[in-house]
């Protein structure tokens, strides 16, 4: 084809009647870029933050709350001191019984336990007087294991294992550690199982509570963060009803361990692994399959440009790579990519995060030795036993329910504060009251009141200690808060055994002492969850400049 022609003098410009149309492009054209958002911000513009899918799937997750309450409580009724009567024709023991102060006193054989040696494990090994230690010992090995696989189940939860993965180990094992008790042929043997069924029920709570509230938006996540809590306390009175069916500790131990189970068949396939996991370990799609489902359930939609990106990327100059998608963003916008990891490591090592990992497991401790303590010292209590068990349970639901009512408007810190020294308050007039008379009900009034406000502690503490630190590393920091907790919990028996007014003195200094701890956190209401170090560090630096 020949060239247009010029219009005359020296100048080539070509002809205006030979110019086409439309003039050539001297850059290729750029496809549209995608938006980059993280997943606090996909669940709150375009997904829903607590819709039906959200219901659902934490429901369901947190039903493993019950399955813990069964295995770490179960114990108060299997190692308990039954009931004991005179053998018929002692007439030593009729004589001596009125003015005994227990069995220890009486001659062997001249007395017998009420529903037979086969009703617990104090019963059928002789765990009284001089050998009931070991009461106390199993229990603080079994909080000894429960420490170690908090840590353990932390960390694979947050690396290939996944939180979903985690979780059904963790049933597998204490369906098998459980059932494997009830065989036990003697006390040490019984020692190592309930080390092992500890080991396992030590992933539970934790597990299921960052699967259950991960998906869930940012202004709704603290409401029902602790709201998981209702599931163990309803375990435990569920509990006391399968322990007042089944008298027999072997047979309690199969019954408290068949729940795992049947939550293992009929409940885990329905729950899904946590989008924010997914994202973490680069898998972008499956995080974006999730996100899409979430908002198709609660009748949304998202956009087809807009994809998933941790949020350090999300905080990044959007025009790094110049608008062009990366190849293979097709589907979702996006191509997988490498997976980002994190360990207590990263923890340490940042300013940020190494202070709030001493609060939070100092605070977790003092509050674990409070909560248990007690707990246990309620047993104590010359009252029926399953009836016990079932008040104290059901007294930590309004504590439940008033701090999540109060969660959003307070903010977490003053209410980790607050409760703390409103349970400590309680405790230091129990242990200040005298120990006879109608001051015993004032005692009892006390410790009532000590387990309310510590229970409203212990609830508000996970969704605290989840939201101080991001995805990455948010299972092993809750591992190691958990781990405190159980050497907490196993420093407690120690402290009611002691008995008079020494139990609700600790109670109260412990009480006292973790809300001064307390007034270090930074408050997290609000606030992003952040998905990694840098984009933490990044976020909380700009919060601060501002």
């Amino acid at each position: 084809m020949p060239p247009p022609p010029s219009n005359g003098g020296g100048d080539s410009t070509p002809d205006p009647l030979y110019e086409p149309l439309l003039q050539p492009s001297v850059h290729p054209p750029s496809l549209s870029k995608p938006e980059k958002i993280c997943i606090d911000g996909i669940l709150q513009k375009y997904c829903g933050e607590f819709g039906s899918w959200q219901l659902r799937h934490f429901v369901l997750t947190s039903l493993a709350w019950a399955l813990e309450a069964f295995h770490t409580m179960v114990m108060i009724f299997a190692d308990r001191e039954p009931d004991w009567r005179c053998s018929a024709g002692s007439p030593r023991c009729e004589a001596s019984s009125a003015a005994s102060t227990g069995i220890c006193s009486l001659q062997p054989g001249s007395w017998e336990w009420t529903e037979g040696s086969w009703s617990s494990t104090a019963a059928e090994w002789g765990l009284v007087c001089g050998e009931k230690y070991k009461v106390g010992l199993v229990q603080a090995l079994f909080f000894g294991g429960c420490m170690i696989g908090a840590g353990v189940f932390g960390h694979l939860s947050d690396s290939f294992l996944g939180r979903k993965g985690s979780l059904s180990v963790v049933c597998i094992l204490n369906a098998i550690f459980g059932c494997l008790t009830a065989l036990s042929p003697n006390y040490w043997i019984y020692c190592l199982l309930r080390i092992l069924t500890g080991f396992s029920t030590g992933g539970v709570g934790l597990c299921a509570f960052v699967l259950a509230t991960e998906p869930i938006g940012p202004s709704k996540r603290g409401a029902a963060g602790m709201s998981t809590f209702y599931f163990f306390s309803c375990g435990i009175a569920l509990l006391s009803g399968i322990a007042y069916v089944f008298r027999s500790w072997r047979a309690l131990y199969v019954a408290s361990s068949i729940p795992s189970l049947l939550f293992l068949v009929f409940v885990l396939p329905f729950i899904s692994e946590s989008p924010r996991w997914y994202l973490v370990r680069g898998k972008i799609n499956e995080a974006m399959k999730i996100v899409r489902i979430i908002a198709k359930s609660n009748n949304r939609q998202i956009p087809d440009g807009v994809i998933l990106a941790l949020d350090e990327e999300v905080n990044e100059d959007h025009t790094t790579n110049g608008g062009v998608p990366h190849k293979g963003e097709e589907k979702d916008g996006v191509d997988d990519k490498e997976a980002v990891s994190g360990s207590l490591i990263d923890v340490v090592r940042s300013p940020t995060t190494r202070i709030r990992l001493i609060l939070t497991v100092a605070i977790n401790f003092l509050c674990s030795i409070v909560y248990y303590g007690i707990s246990l010292n309620v047993v104590n209590l010359d009252t029926n036993l399953y009836l016990n068990v079932l008040l104290n349970a059901v007294a930590e639901m309004p504590a439940f329910t008033i701090t999540a009512l109060l969660l959003d408007r307070f903010g977490r810190k003053p209410l980790a504060i607050g409760t703390q020294w409103f349970s400590g308050l309680f405790c230091l007039i129990g242990a200040l009251v005298p120990l006879h008379g109608v001051w015993k009900v004032v005692r009892m009034v006390c410790g009532v009141l000590g387990i309310f406000g510590m229970a409203g502690t212990y609830n508000l503490l996970f969704i605290y200690t989840a939201e101080l630190f991001p995805t990455v590393v948010r299972n092993a920091a809750l591992g190691c808060a958990a781990q405190a907790a159980q050497m907490g919990a196993i420093l407690a028996p120690l402290v009611v055994v002691t008995g008079g007014w020494w139990p609700f003195a600790v109670f109260a200094i412990s009480a006292i002492w973790g809300g001064l701890l307390a007034f270090y956190l930074p408050e997290t209401l609000n606030r992003p969850l952040y998905d990694t170090m840098a984009g933490m560090e990044g976020g909380e630096g700009r919060l601060v400049t501002v």
